[in-house]
């Protein structure tokens, strides 16, 4: 059986797409399509419904693809042992991140150990939209927020601390916001992603409970680095975490205000995650990045309150 026929599957399979799985192997259609026929008449049956939009796995293809899947990776290790002997990570570290994480924190932490490991070549994808990790075939995937369940390995980096903040020339025009219910008069700066416009929660630091406030402004976006440069420049006010507005935070290019409350996003504390598979996370490369992972965001006394939210990794858990 021939087994590019079985890494083409598997990817069919993971993204529900021959499109997608051509690009993925730089492949044209046709080819994938012809070599997903071979590996249907060798097995005896099918194992992908054909749609106009999309493509569906089989009864079959479900129970072969779940196989197939393990098979491969077991495979990647083997080779990876034999083909590496040296102790030293290489090969390809795809990771996945959300769009400002990934630009703010991802990039700079990629760009050190990749110094360190010149054998690791990163491919790094930016989204705001929640993936499948391992449908997709990322090693390492960074999540804010909730996780759902499943089977991924699961590293808590830090919670998500949020910050009220305004440049020093939109607090001279408009005045500073003495409390949350003050905001009413205040053009706030707004995140609008796939789940709608965001809200702002507060919370007094000596309360339990949530409360969430209207907050309007003239300006809404799906790109917060857009709303901090709008920040920046003095129009309006904007609650993100501080390991996004930190920096100009230190500068004194934004000044935080409210620092009574606890701002949110959403009732409830968020944190930050790394996750992986229990299979991925056998291999060097992933291991070590997530050793200097570890290794990088341990707390350091230098750093001042705006990194405070940067925290060493806890041990391995499974999503629950």
């Amino acid at each position: 059986m021939d087994l590019n026929a079985l890494r083409v599957f598997e990817r069919v399979a993971a993204t529900g797409s021959f499109t997608a799985a051509a690009h993925h192997f730089h492949r044209a259609v046709s080819s994938v399509s012809r070599q997903i026929r071979g590996l249907e008449e060798a097995v005896g049956q099918p194992l992908l419904y054909r749609h106009t939009r999309a493509v569906t796995l089989t009864e079959a293809g479900e129970r072969y693809y779940e196989e197939v899947r393990e098979i491969l990776e077991r495979l990647d290790l083997a080779t990876e042992a034999l083909t590496y002997p040296d102790p030293e990570p290489s090969g390809v570290l795809r990771i996945n991140a959300p769009v400002a994480f990934g630009q703010r924190q991802i990039v700079p932490l990629l760009h050190r150990f990749q110094r360190q490991h010149a054998g690791i070549t990163a491919e790094l994808q930016l989204s705001d939209h929640v993936v499948d990790p391992v449908r997709e075939g990322h090693d390492i995937t960074f999540r804010v927020g909730d996780l759902a369940d499943s089977s991924l390995v699961a590293r808590r980096l830090a919670p998500m601390n949020y910050v009220v903040a305004a440049a020093p020339s939109y607090l001279a025009a408009n005045g500073e916001p003495r409390t949350p219910e003050a905001l009413s008069d205040h053009n706030c700066l707004l995140y609008q992603g796939e789940m709608g416009r965001q809200r702002w929660y507060f919370q007094a630091r000596d309360q339990r409970g949530s409360t969430p406030f209207e907050v309007a402004g003239n300006l809404y976006s799906n790109d917060a680095e857009s709303l901090l440069r709008a920040a920046l420049l003095g129009q309006g006010l904007v609650l993100f975490p501080t390991w996004l507005i930190g920096d100009a935070l230190s500068r004194g290019e934004l000044v935080p205000l409210l620092e009574a409350w606890r701002g949110e996003v959403m009732p409830g504390r968020r944190d930050i995650h790394v996750l992986t598979t229990e299979r991925r996370l056998r291999t060097r490369k992933v291991r070590a990045f997530l050793d200097y992972l570890r290794e990088s965001l341990a707390p350091r006394p230098s750093w001042d309150r705006w990194r405070e939210h940067i925290g060493g990794l806890s041990s391995d858990h499974r999503q629950t």
